[in-house]
């Protein structure tokens, strides 16, 4: 059983194999030494200058190196800020959790963001069931440093994108910071032995750090996903599309916004709702309902601003059937749309979320 520790240096969460007295981290290459797992991790040792001073970083064992370890290059200065991804689908393939379309969802994404948005492939982390390397396996421990690498050295100008479908979920809180009594969930392939990453969690690591001028947008496919990232207000809009800000603000007064930049959350659903797959046809392969809006949404020209975005989002899913999927994984997989129309209706309304509120119908969206 892994036990988890904080880096001496960091605080990075680790998970230190059993019997082992140290652990190095992936972010910033501290050793901790756990000479009694009983204690808490030493403090980091400091040289006469007053700097940091550790140990020689350990071999690399014989497998592809942690993609974690650095940020991508920055960019030159003639442009205008990097753009980063993760991009993260789970099956839980052969579990009784077992979902259909979502690494069809973390391939579409990707798709979306390199031809249509220009992000460099080598700046975009990919975490699957399909990966053989162990560190792009959506394990618990995975996840947490692939949000840590999404924000680590972020600067002006840079935006950034958070993509997960697979389950989400919801557990009691009991610090009086979340308006329904509920913290939510996302469930990593490892969660029924590792335990969910709870959104106080979410927040801490990619909201709350990110400095003035850096953007974040994060696309949730995942039940009970509303609130995920714990941002301070929530856009809700009705049938008709007038709308008003939520505040979600703690009572205890915990701060759950930015260090000044831009946190804008897209979700697939409310709170107490659940998402749903769009099922598979003969030679059409499923994919998430609220991925499948989202990208329709930019596909079609909708997504001219916010309110528009989550506007087309909500049509659409109020007009897929269940039993047919609408072509988007075919279509992006072959590079073209079918355009195939859709019928029925799922019960979901994808939710907006944002560190401040704005107004969603002149603010124009961008990632």
């Amino acid at each position: 059983m892994y036990m988890l520790v904080d880096c001496s240096n960091c605080r990075t969460p680790l998970q230190l194999p059993p019997g082992a007295k140290s652990i190095r981290c992936a972010i910033c290459h501290a050793i901790t030494l756990v000479a009694d797992p009983r204690s808490g991790p030493p403090p980091p040792h400091h040289s006469s200058s007053g700097q940091h001073h550790y140990p020689p970083p350990l071999r690399s064992p014989a497998i592809s190196p942690s993609p974690y370890n650095h940020a991508p290059s920055p960019p030159p200065p003639a442009s205008h800020g990097a753009k980063r991804a993760v991009i993260c689908g789970i099956s839980y393939k052969n579990t009784r959790n077992e979902l259909k379309g979502c690494i069809n969802d973390a391939k579409c994404m990707k798709y979306l963001l390199v031809n249509k948005f220009k992000f460099p492939e080598s700046s975009i982390l990919m975490l699957t069931e399909e990966e053989t390397d162990p560190y792009r396996r959506p394990t618990k421990n995975n996840m947490r440093m692939a949000l840590y690498w999404l924000v680590q050295g972020c600067r002006p100008g840079d935006s950034l994108v958070f993509h997960f479908s697979g389950h989400g979920s919801q557990q009691r809180n009991y610090s009086g910071d979340e308006v329904d009594g509920y913290d939510e969930t996302l469930c990593p392939t490892d969660f029924e032995t590792q335990g969910m990453i709870v959104d106080d969690e979410i927040n801490a690591t990619i909201v709350r750090p990110l400095p003035r001028g850096v953007k974040l947008h994060a696309i949730i496919d995942a039940c009970h996903s509303g609130t995920v990232l714990d941002l301070p207000y929530l856009c809700r809009m009705d049938r008709n599309g007038r709308y008003g800000w939520e505040d979600h603000r703690p009572r205890t007064g915990v701060s759950k916004g930015t260090n000044g930049g831009e946190a804008i959350s897209f979700s697939g659903c409310d709170d107490n709702q659940t998402s749903a797959d769009t099922s598979a046809l003969s030679r059409v392969t499923s994919t998430g309902a609220m991925t499948y809006s989202f990208i329709q949404a930019i596909e079609r020209g909708h997504a001219t601003t916010y309110g528009n975005m989550l506007n087309a989002m909500r049509s659409t899913i109020k007009n897929v059937d269940p039993a047919v999927d609408g072509g988007i994984v075919t279509s992006l997989l072959t590079m073209l749309l079918t355009g195939r129309s859709l019928s029925g209706g799922l019960r979901q309304e994808p939710q907006l979320t944002a560190n401040e509120p704005f107004d969603v119908y002149s603010k124009p969206f961008s990632l």
